[in-house]
């Protein structure tokens, strides 16, 4: 197929320039590294001749339509405009959103996500997944009245400044200076370091498993929470579960229900209303009365509107039994293009788990062959990233599939036409 132009996505993106920092910023820009070569991608979205996004689709400003396996980086978990779910929006938004006082909507929703997530006696909302990590490690400190951190090397909690080292703009050796690092599935290593910093840790904080960029992702080892578990219990130490990314795509009660043991604070925000704006924190009895104390709002947080459209989308994924429909999906994607790189002479290496799988070209070290296949299946439709988990939602049709797997065939074909030395 002729691969597809972004002549009006260029002239856009010269208009952001002037107007907002790096134009579209964050890690949907291009300042971030993932869109290589930047020519192949689409920068902004939205047709206004036509459609802008619907089920598993996207258009961009050229009004080319991509099969999109990024999901917005995770919040389409049904399908864009799923009717259902902004049904529910719409209908609160003709009542109110942000009102003086928080709607009983927000009471409705606190009470479906404790009957929902496992280790769930109580729910917190705010708008962002940093907001919400945030939360649950000044809760931690506010409880334990300790200040380490255990973090696991490669980690992606937010932006805050704690999330961040200590050499990257903006940030002060103070922001850090109470993180500890350990690798991904050592027990040796975090019974190290608890016993050099015995009392002083207030909180152990990972994701479900490891679905960091830039390398493949790590599921935990047979018993590794459970030891973990034990750990964090004997110690003192708060356990969180940054749920943000799986969140709802592993199972409905929570990634920590879904590996075997429970979090004490777990946090959730990409896919809990579809899209629609809003976070969770989520956490055991004993620890509520130090999320209370804590002083942490925002302007928006009990907008009514969020609220409404994530009692649509848990019930919804409740009814559906969405995380095992995602992981067909998903296996029916990844084991398809595993097959389809293999037919074209390609190593594709899939890892993660099948419902937000992460891929990578390993016949070589220096991840350019990986960069280009994916830039030749965006360029015809199919939107990856080179250096990122993809998503799948329960919109995606087996006729998406298939139109993906013949895309990806071509792509194959095209960098083994440009590479003859491999072959």
């Amino acid at each position: 197929m002729e691969p597809y132009k972004h002549t009006k996505s260029r002239e856009w993106f010269d208009r952001a320039t002037k107007v907002i920092p790096s134009g579209v910023y964050g890690h949907l820009g291009p300042a971030e590294g993932n869109f290589i070569p930047v020519s192949k991608w689409p920068l902004l979205s939205d047709d206004a001749a036509g459609e802008y996004a619907r089920g598993s689709y996207f258009w961009d400003v050229d009004g080319n339509r991509y099969i999109d396996y990024m999901c917005a980086y995770g919040p389409n978990i049904l399908g864009y405009n799923d009717p259902d779910v902004d049904a529910a929006a719409l209908a609160q938004i003709k009542r109110g959103n942000c009102v003086t006082g928080p709607s009983y909507k927000m009471v409705e929703l606190a009470e479906l996500m404790v009957d929902t997530v496992k280790s769930a006696d109580w729910a917190f909302f705010a708008k962002n997944g940093n907001d919400v990590t945030s939360c649950a490690i000044m809760t931690a400190r506010a409880h334990t009245h300790r200040k380490k951190i255990i973090f696991i090397n490669g980690f992606y909690h937010g932006v805050s400044p704690w999330t961040q080292k200590v050499d990257y703009p903006g940030v002060i050796p103070e922001d850090v200076a109470n993180n500890l690092y350990i690798d991904w599935n050592d027990i040796p290593a975090l019974e190290k370091v608890i016993a050099e910093n015995e009392g002083e840790i207030a909180a152990y904080i990972a994701t479900p498993y490891m679905h960091g960029n830039y390398k493949d992702n790590e599921l935990p080892a047979e018993g590794y929470w459970q030891k973990v578990r034990e750990l964090c219990t004997k110690h003192g130490i708060v356990l969180i579960v940054d749920d943000v990314r799986a969140g709802f795509r592993l199972a409905t009660e929570g990634s920590d229900a879904f590996y075997g043991f429970e979090a004490d604070l777990i946090t959730f925000c990409k896919a809990i209303a579809n899209g629609w704006n809003v976070s969770c924190l989520c956490g055991k009895e004993f620890i509520k009365s130090a999320v209370s104390s804590l002083s942490y709002t925002g302007s928006y947080w009990m907008s009514a509107v969020p609220f409404a459209a994530a009692i649509a989308n848990i019930t919804k994924m409740r009814e559906l039994k969405l995380p095992g429909l995602l992981r067909e999906k998903g296996i029916k994607v990844t084991d398809g293009l595993k097959a389809a790189a293999e037919n074209n002479g390609f190593n594709l290496i899939v890892s993660g788990e099948p419902a937000l799988f992460y891929l990578r070209i390993a016949n070589d070290d220096s991840l350019f062959l990986h960069q280009e296949w994916v830039a030749a299946c965006v360029e015809r439709g199919i939107f990856f990233t080179s250096h990122h988990n993809h998503f799948i939602n329960y919109s995606l049709s087996d006729s998406d599939i298939n139109e993906t797997l013949e895309i990806a065939d071509e792509a194959f074909k095209v960098v083994a036409r440009n590479h003859p030395e491999l072959f």
